[in-house]
């Protein structure tokens, strides 16, 4: 009977667990064993005791597990506990982490970055990307709203009419989309601006102005997500966000190109343009970041603007961050499991799209990239 390991996550600002008492009942009756790290689900309000009642066992299993399921990818060290054809389903950013692809290549790991699933209509159930960004989208706005030295909504006061802060969302994808809805219930005046003009409507069916930059050519993947443009759309597209920027008390940037590093969209000549006491939340900052000047995991402050780049937004939602992750790699494993064995099929386009590394090879035409010939 393949066994499942789903670790503790050891970085310090990661609250979440890939798998939960739910999936964990799941994975039982697809016919795999379940060993759970002792306090793995602790900080998302899962005790050990609820992962047993589900039919796991509480232990360490990285020597022998079949299959680690993981939030962040594990590092050179633990992947080199892995024995050698073991599966591996995690967070994996090619461009950013050459060292743990290295490390999942030489312990023959078989790696799947949940972040590469493609957009397609039947693996919208394993889009770590969306739920996860549902997650960090909710999240900005709450932070910037704690931020910002005044009120979200307009109030009538005794003392005057308070006006409502003015909030600018770069990027309608989920996360822009969900930061659009959170901060016109806060009573926010919102814009939002994106490269593809298909989402217009849905940022103004959320009640935001939507801010036309132009669209450039391709300016979407095959696979769904935003396609990172041209140097000239992206100077044309700058001169009109200053504007805006400048106007906003709250700019949140929520740009990623998957695998990808972060684009530069908000220049620190736009942030020198803005209020002092404005707040920017830079949803990219685990990637870069869109905003010059971020600090990833840190708030820096220049000319009195505070750039939020916490590299942890879903994190801090762990419980149903969480929730929605398990399930997002319970739909990814399921179509593995055949007659209680752990077979991927290579040939299947979503797990062509998300393996990383197979056999002692890197296989991913971005992580080669990344690696180079090292």
């Amino acid at each position: 009977m393949p066994l499942v390991f789903v670790p503790k996550e050891t970085e310090p600002d990661e609250r979440r667990v890939a798998a939960t008492p739910e999936t964990v009942k799941t994975f039982r009756k697809l016919g795999l064993e379940v060993t759970v790290e002792a306090g793995a689900g602790f900080a998302a309000g899962f005790r050990d005791a609820e992962f047993e009642e589900a039919g796991a066992s509480i232990g360490d299993a990285w020597n022998n597990a079949d299959m680690v399921l993981a939030v962040r990818t594990p590092r050179p060290e633990q992947a080199a506990k892995m024995k050698a054809g073991a599966l591996l389903a995690s967070s994996l950013v090619p461009a950013l982490q050459a060292d743990d692809v290295r490390g999942l290549r030489d312990a023959k790991v078989t790696s799947f970055g949940m972040e590469l699933v493609p957009r397609i209509t039947r693996a919208q159930k394993m889009d770590v990307l969306s739920s996860q960004a549902t997650c960090a989208g909710y999240q900005a706005v709450l932070l910037a709203a704690s931020e910002l030295p005044g009120f979200f909504p307009m109030l009538m006061t005794a003392a005057g009419t308070i006006r409502p802060a003015k909030a600018f969302i770069l990027g309608a994808g989920v996360a822009g989309l969900q930061a659009i809805a959170m901060a016109k219930r806060l009573g926010a005046a919102v814009e939002a601006n994106d490269v593809r003009p298909a989402v217009k409507e849905q940022v103004e069916s959320l009640g935001a102005k939507f801010v036309d930059t132009g669209t450039p050519p391709e300016a979407e993947t095959a696979g769904g997500y935003a396609k990172e443009a041209t140097q000239e759309y992206l100077d044309n597209q700058r001169a009109i966000l200053t504007k805006h920027v400048a106007e906003a008390n709250v700019v949140i940037t929520t740009a990623l190109i998957p695998g990808r590093k972060a684009p530069v969209i908000v220049t620190a000549e736009m942030v020198k343009g803005m209020r002092p006491g404005s707040v920017i939340v830079d949803l990219a900052a685990p990637n870069g970041g869109n905003v010059e000047g971020t600090v990833p995991g840190e708030i820096a402050e220049v000319n009195g603007v505070r750039i939020i780049g916490y590299t942890d937004l879903p994190s801090r939602k762990a419980a149903d961050a969480s929730r929605m992750w398990a399930r997002n790699v319970q739909a990814f494993i399921e179509p593995m499991v055949k007659e209680g064995k752990l077979e991927p099929d290579f040939e299947d386009e979503v797990i062509a799209a998300t393996c990383v590394t197979k056999g002692g090879e890197v296989v991913h035409a971005g992580a080669k990239e990344a690696i180079g010939a090292n």
